[in-house]
């Protein structure tokens, strides 16, 4: 029994489609276009790339990577709200960590910003936009108002 849920566990994670999420490697962004069935653009600034995945639907999903090859920010716009965990990787503990702790939330946008993580989500039904980085991955010289 024991074997056979242990299994069944790796199946679901094998299934679960691999996001360039905030603080991994770029090498993924290929994947995301996959899972979303989109058109990926890039765009090279001064000091930093953006990988820009258009899906069919019309939902946007922006990667900001550093020079390191690091995502350090990502943006979204669009009828639907992206998955947060599979975006956020390993940062959408700290994401659900303050959320749950803000019980006296009314509407408006959702603004969350730690030392580790800063995230600012809003919308409404068929328009949800917002964007989250980390700040010390930011790089040198780059402004944190371009991740949007």
């Amino acid at each position: 029994m024991r074997t056979f849920l242990g299994m069944i566990v790796i199946f679901l994670l094998a299934a679960a489609p691999v996001w360039a999420s905030l603080g991994e490697y770029e090498s993924s962004v290929s994947i995301d276009q996959q899972y979303l069935k989109g058109e990926v653009r890039e765009q090279k600034q001064v000091g930093f790339r953006v990988h820009q995945i258009t899906a069919p639907n019309g939902t946007t999903v922006r990667e900001y990577v550093s020079p390191k090859g690091l995502v350090f920010g990502v943006a979204w716009t669009g009828q639907f709200a992206p998955n947060m965990q599979q975006l956020l990787g390993s940062y959408f503990g700290d994401l659900d960590q303050v959320a749950r702790a803000t019980t006296h939330r009314r509407g408006g946008p959702l603004v969350i910003h730690t030392d580790r993580l800063v995230f600012v989500s809003a919308g409404h039904m068929r328009y949800f936009h917002g964007h989250a980085f980390v700040p010390s991955l930011v790089p040198e010289n780059v402004s944190t108002e371009v991740v949007r």
